[in-house]
């Protein structure tokens, strides 16, 4: 006798995705919930905390175990691309050696959320008899940790996510939204502005965005140019030994008057009658800095790289001269480095 083949139900089993959809909802309600919490009860020890970071000469040491230290390590990285010199040591690590990372001049914050963490605890005295700063972020502020902390910031929730009342849920999430509580307090602290923040990300895409006129541009002995009455032949020599398609046009104080394309080459061969006979005024397109309405031929080294970018869209062009407030070419961009470092 054949055996039915089974039929497979689509979405799996009957009930279970309403099911998950309800479980996920009450985990997010109760997290939700517990940030909530924890922004009503912010008092003056989140404004001393960041007085003593703030203050510190050295790195903010981020310490704690189990999943506080996954925590610990996404805390100190935010700190850290954020302006604030931080780390993440591992509670146990540093009982065996990686003390040494650690300086007089470095505070220590110390996550547990039942405050009685033994490797914490046995980190104490030795933070004490350095002279370190200790905040603690625990659930508990009359465990040991909250007891011997200078500050204590208190990150405790009603209830985890978790049904059994086990794993860390709530509480990690709470306490991984004050970290960012802190570094943002800090960043703002310190005046902290996006292009620091491009500094320190200087591979990934906002780095590339903040990246600015003067990073890209070719500067000094690479600058094609000639003056005025610099001759035709002598002019296409600069131009092509340069390699970037054209030349900025200077006067005798050395002030860019113009520029000369392969554009300008071209059209001067079908408008002169001797084109050999012409200098650099007659090829030249007369340059005057970038405005609302005016062709641009200039751009500022302070100048973000993707306002050249949108400039040589805009007028089809392909290179820009960088002027200082004086008029003089400092440097100049071409699209191909503009393509290298990432910026279009």
């Amino acid at each position: 006798m054949k055996r039915a083949r089974a039929v497979p139900v689509k979405g799996g089993v009957p009930g279970t995705g309403a099911a998950s959809l309800a479980h996920a909802r009450r985990v997010l309600g109760i997290e939700a919930a517990a940030i909530t919490a924890l922004a009503d009860r912010l008092d003056d020890g989140f404004a001393r905390a960041i007085d003593v970071i703030a203050a510190c000469s050295g790195k903010v040491v981020v310490t704690g175990m189990g999943k506080s230290g996954h925590v610990c390590r996404k805390i100190a990285a935010t700190l850290a691309s954020t302006g604030t010199p931080a780390f993440f040591l591992h509670a146990a690590e540093a009982l065996h050696g990686d003390l040494g990372m650690v300086e007089r001049k470095d505070l220590l914050l110390a996550i547990s959320n039942s405050g009685e963490t033994a490797e914490i605890l046995e980190l104490i005295p030795i933070v004490k008899r350095l002279g370190m700063p200790l905040i603690a972020m625990t659930g508990r502020r009359d465990s040991t940790l909250g007891r011997a902390a200078d500050v204590v910031l208190d990150v405790s929730v009603a209830e985890e996510a978790c049904p059994l009342g086990l794993a860390p849920t709530a509480s990690t999430t709470v306490t991984l939204a004050l970290g960012d509580a802190l570094a943002v307090a800090l960043l703002e602290h310190r005046g902290f502005r996006a292009e620091d923040f491009a500094a320190l990300h200087p591979a990934g895409a906002l780095g590339r965005k903040l990246t600015r006129v003067g990073d890209v541009m070719h500067r000094g002995a690479e600058l094609p140019l000639v003056r005025e009455d610099t001759p035709f032949k002598d002019t296409i020599i600069e131009m092509t030994s340069k390699r970037l398609g054209l030349a900025g046009v200077v006067d005798r104080d050395g002030v860019l008057v113009g520029v000369i394309t392969d554009g300008n080459i071209r059209r001067a061969l079908e408008r002169l009658p001797d084109v050999q006979r012409a200098t650099a005024s007659d090829l030249m397109t007369r340059a005057r800095r970038e405005t609302m309405t005016g062709p641009p031929k200039t751009i500022d080294a302070e100048a973000l790289a993707a306002l050249a970018v949108a400039v040589m869209e805009r007028h089809a062009i392909t290179s820009l001269f960088i002027v200082d407030p004086a008029g003089r070419p400092t440097g100049v961009v071409h699209l191909h480095d503009l393509l290298r470092a990432g910026v279009v």
